[in-house]
């Protein structure tokens, strides 16, 4: 499983090939418009107490916390598919995960996809943040096959025996344990701090 982290994932978003995604997906051309003309020239200025910075104009990316940048991104990204039957993508706005069968020690179609991906980020103005991807193999079999690491762009990827997605720690094991013991350990604290 490759846990995938974008670089400013929402800031990265270009308005008009956002818009011509939507024109492809059939979204009505005034919703479009409508969209265009809320993600293009949006001033920006920074408060700090009573000191205000003097504002910017910004034409990309869509606005940190509003409600519709995710849905935004999601649209952005919805052909952003695999391509081999053993691969599986899950997407929750900006956090993805790449999810690859291994069988026979053949990890062909897992690295293509992972090249593809890649290409398809690049062609999408989308960043990948290598440092913080993660990858964690899933090995049932009583004779674990070392696995080459994966490398994108030439930076290896750090392979991990647990990570966070969505809220929920994965391991390698695919136990409840790690998940069950962070969120006793969160509840605890709540308990002292009241």
């Amino acid at each position: 499983m490759l846990f995938i982290d974008f670089s400013s994932a929402f800031n990265t978003i270009i308005p008009q090939q956002l818009i011509c995604k939507l024109d492809q997906l059939g979204l009505n051309t005034s919703l479009c418009n409508w969209l265009l003309d809320f993600l293009s020239e949006r001033p920006q200025a920074v408060r700090v107490g009573n000191n205000t910075s003097s504002s910017i104009t910004l034409s990309t990316g869509a606005p940190q916390g509003c409600v519709l940048s995710p849905l935004l991104f999601t649209l952005l990204t919805h052909d952003c598919t695999t391509n081999y039957s053993t691969n599986h993508m899950v997407k929750f706005a900006d956090d993805t995960t790449l999810v690859g069968l291994i069988t026979k020690d053949d990890e062909t179609h897992y690295r293509k996809e992972v090249d593809l991906l890649t290409m398809w980020c690049r062609d999408n103005n989308l960043l990948l943040n290598v440092s913080k991807t993660k990858e964690i193999v899933v090995d049932f079999r009583r004779g674990h096959t070392q696995h080459p690491p994966l490398t994108i762009n030439g930076a290896a990827v750090e392979r991990v025996s647990s990570t966070k997605f969505l809220g929920v720690h994965i391991s390698e094991v695919l136990s409840w344990t790690t998940n069950t013991a962070s969120l006793a350990k969160k509840a605890q604290r709540r308990l002292y701090l009241q």
